[in-house]
C-alpha cells in the first residue's frame, strides 16, 4: 500500500475516533404540547390538534404553516435563541438524522399532548408524555450506534432538557365532562395523580441522563379567550387559574426536591404565571392592546377553536396577546421567554444572549 495513502488513513481513523470520543455540542430535548410543538403533529394525519393551514406560521420564513401553533416563534424557540442552543428540530421531521440530532437536538412536543396518556384521546393522535420520553429513548440507541455508548452517554449528559405539558390534562381532560376523569376524581385526587405521574417521568428522564432540567409550570389558563368565551360573564375561569396555581406549587416542590435527591443535576422550575397574568390584565402596560380574543378567529363566530384559512386576522399581530383561542402570538411568547429568562438565571455569564430574530411580520390577507 502506497504509504501517503495508508497514512491518510490513519489519520482520518484516529480523527473520527476522536470526533465519536469528545462530542461536546449542546443541544436541547424538548417535551411538551401546543406550545412548543415545532412540526410533529403535522405529520400525524389523524391528529384533530394541527396547525397545518393558514395562517399559522404567517410571520415566520415563508409565512407557510411549520407546526408552531402560533403565527412565529414559541417560547422555547426564544429562549434557546437567547442562549446560543440551536433549535431542535421536530422528531417526525424527515430530515431528522444522527447528525442533525447531534447538531440541534430534537423536540418531541405534540399538540393535545399531556402528563396523562388519557389526556387529549378526542384528538385522536397525540405524543402524550410517556409516548415523548419513549421516543427520546429510540433516539438515545440511535445515537448509541451512531458515535458508541460512552460518548452518547457524555452527548445526552451534558444537554438541555425542558418539560413543559399540563393545561391539556386540565382543559382536555379534567375540566372536560366528556372525560372519565372528570366523574373519577375530585381536584385534590386527581392533582395527586397528576404529579405523581409527573414524579415518576421526571426520574425516568434522570436514569435516561437528563441532567439539566428546566420544568415550566402553567400559566393562567383560565384567561385563554376559549375559557373566556365559554364562561357566562366574559371573564377568566377562576377555578381553572385555581388548578394552575395549586399544580405550579405542587410542581415547584417537586423539581426542589428531586433537585436534591439527584445532587449530581441541576433541575429548575420555571414560573411565568404572574407576569402573564399582569400582561393579559394590564395589556397596555406591556405595549398590547386586546387580551381577551384571539388575533385570528372566524369573523364573530366565537369559539373558532382553530385558525384557518376564511379566519380574519387582526391588523396588527403585535397588539394581540393571544393567536388564537388558546395559544399566545410571536409578541407574547417573546415577553414571556424574556421574564424567564431574566426571572431563572437561564442565561449563562459565558453566553453573549443572541437576540432571537424576530419574525419580518408579513400583511394581513385583507391587507394584500
Amino acid at each position: 500500500m502506497d504509504f501517503n495513502l495508508a497514512l491518510v488513513i490513519v489519520v482520518i481513523t484516529i480523527l473520527g475516533i476522536g470526533l465519536d470520543g469528545c462530542h461536546s455540542k449542546v443541544v436541547q430535548f424538548i417535551f411538551g404540547d401546543s406550545l412548543s410543538d415545532v412540526g410533529n403533529n403535522m405529520h400525524l394525519s389523524r391528529s384533530l390538534a394541527q396547525a397545518s393551514l393558514p395562517w399559522y406560521g404567517i410571520d415566520m420564513g415563508n409565512g407557510l404553516p411549520n407546526g408552531r401553533f402560533t403565527n412565529g416563534r414559541t417560547v422555547a424557540d426564544i429562549i434557546g435563541d437567547r442562549t446560543g442552543l440551536p433549535r431542535p428540530p421536530a422528531f417526525l421531521d424527515p430530515s431528522v438524522s444522527e447528525e442533525v440530532i447531534l447538531e440541534n437536538g430534537v423536540n418531541y412536543a405534540s399538540g393535545g399532548g399531556g402528563i396523562l396518556n388519557e389526556t387529549g384521546a378526542y384528538f385522536i393522535q397525540k405524543f402524550s408524555l410517556d409516548k415523548q420520553i419513549e421516543l427520546f429513548q429510540g433516539t438515545q440507541e440511535l445515537i448509541r450506534g451512531k458515535i458508541g455508548k460512552r460518548a452518547a452517554d457524555k452527548f445526552f449528559k451534558e444537554g438541555r432538557y425542558v418539560v413543559a405539558l399540563g393545561s391539556n390534562d386540565f382543559i382536555n381532560n379534567y375540566l372536560m365532562p366528556v372525560y372519565r376523569d372528570s366523574w373519577t376524581y375530585n381536584d385534590d385526587t386527581f392533582m395527586d395523580y397528576l404529579i405523581g405521574t409527573l414524579e415518576r417521568q421526571l426520574k425516568l428522564l434522570h436514569s435516561l441522563g437528563a441532567r439539566q432540567l428546566v420544568v415550566f409550570g402553567l400559566g393562567p389558563m383560565g384567561c385563554i379567550p376559549l375559557q373566556r368565551v365559554l364562561s357566562t360573564t366574559g371573564n377568566c375561569r377562576e377555578k381553572a387559574n385555581k388548578l394552575a396555581l395549586t399544580f405550579n406549587k405542587a410542581v415547584s416542590e417537586l423539581v426542589d426536591d428531586l433537585g436534591k435527591h439527584f445532587p449530581d443535576s441541576t433541575y429548575r422550575f420555571g414560573d411565568a404565571y404572574d407576569v402573564v397574568y399582569d400582561v393579559i390584565s394590564n395589556p397596555n402596560k406591556y405595549g398590547f392592546q386586546n387580551s381577551d380574543s384571539p388575533c385570528c378567529s372566524f369573523w364573530n363566530i366565537r369559539p373558532a377553536l382553530t385558525c384557518v384559512p376564511a379566519s380574519s386576522l387582526c391588523k396588527d399581530r403585535s397588539k394581540y396577546v393571544f393567536w388564537d383561542e388558546y395559544h399566545p402570538t410571536d409578541s407574547a411568547n417573546e415577553l414571556i421567554a424574556d421574564e424567564l429568562i431574566k426571572k431563572f438565571g437561564l442565561l449563562n455569564s459565558d453566553q453573549g444572549g443572541a437576540p432571537s430574530p424576530a419574525p419580518d411580520v408579513a400583511p394581513s390577507p385583507e391587507d394584500q
